[in-house]
């Protein structure tokens, strides 16, 4: 199997109001990203995560409250369907979607590829369609009114990847990619991980905000602490799995590169691992 084609793409820029004064981002460089990745498979196309589409864009009030949260700027240039276009590809040849969790930010452009099959941890898609009084402003069901060709998957912890228990995925798509389990942020939160050829990807999703947060010693601050308190389903569960991710890191740091979605820093590491720099 031939090196996939991979592309890092940033599928909103987000300034959330007072969270550099509440520690939770870096006064510098002051906002966040939602990192996705386009893999060109052999059969197709295949995007890890969304951002926000085209339609949160043009109707912002279908992301209801959470917005005044995250502050996205909703820039239909940022959007993966015209980022795609730009890289001179047809969003037609979109065969696959995998989100690391449905929260609005991750998910919204679904709705932009209608052609194409969704993967998503079973309890996520759960969770999402079927969403309690705490959990109703992250899952917005507009995003995905279309109807979907969902696909559920569960991780086995007998099928593991360097210790974490994983689905594989699109074992026929020119790409090795594999759900990972990091749940906590939401209840089906997953990792993503692919195979470039030489060494692994990790998209981490929201398993944490900042690179700090896997490092060694650990540096966060007490914004984040709280902003992981406030929005974890169980962040028991979700700070033992950063601390595996710091693990990982650490130990396997010439095979395997660890990024969250919203670290501009992650984004900018990312990009220059993938073009070689």
């Amino acid at each position: 199997m031939s090196a996939p084609v991979i592309h890092s793409l940033n599928c909103s820029t987000m300034c959330p109001n007072g969270a550099v004064r509440l520690g939770i981002i870096e006064a510098d460089p002051g906002h966040l990203v939602a990192q996705c990745l386009l893999i060109e498979g052999s059969s197709g196309l295949i995007l890890v995560d969304t951002g926000f589409g085209t339609d949160d864009v043009r109707d912002r009030g279908r992301l209801g409250p959470a917005r005044l949260l995250t502050g996205p700027i909703l820039d239909e240039k940022e959007t993966a369907i015209r980022q795609i276009e730009g890289l001179g590809l047809d969003p037609a040849d979109v065969r696959h979607i995998v989100v690391t969790h449905l929260d609005l930010d991750h998910a919204g452009g679904i709705g932009d590829f209608p052609n194409a099959e969704v993967h998503v941890h079973r309890t996520e898609l759960d969770a999402a369609l079927h969403p309690t009084r705490r959990t109703a402003t992250r899952y917005r069901s507009a995003q995905w009114a279309h109807g979907p060709k969902w696909a559920a998957h569960e991780t086995q912890d007998g099928d593991a990847w360097n210790g974490f228990a994983r689905a594989r995925l699109l074992e026929d798509a020119g790409a090795e990619v594999a759900l990972i389990a990091l749940h906590g942020h939401t209840s089906g939160h997953s990792g993503v991980a692919i195979d470039t050829g030489s060494g692994w990807l990790l998209h981490a999703g929201d398993a944490y905000l900042h690179h700090g947060e896997i490092e060694t010693p650990v540096r966060t601050t007490r914004g984040r602490v709280v902003y992981h308190r406030f929005n974890s389903v169980d962040e028991t569960l979700r700070r033992e799995n950063a601390a595996r991710l710091a693990e990982l890191a650490r130990e396997h740091a010439g095979d395997v590169t660890v990024f969250c979605s919203h670290d501009p820093a992650d984004l900018v590491r990312v990009r220059a691992k993938l073009a070689g720099v």
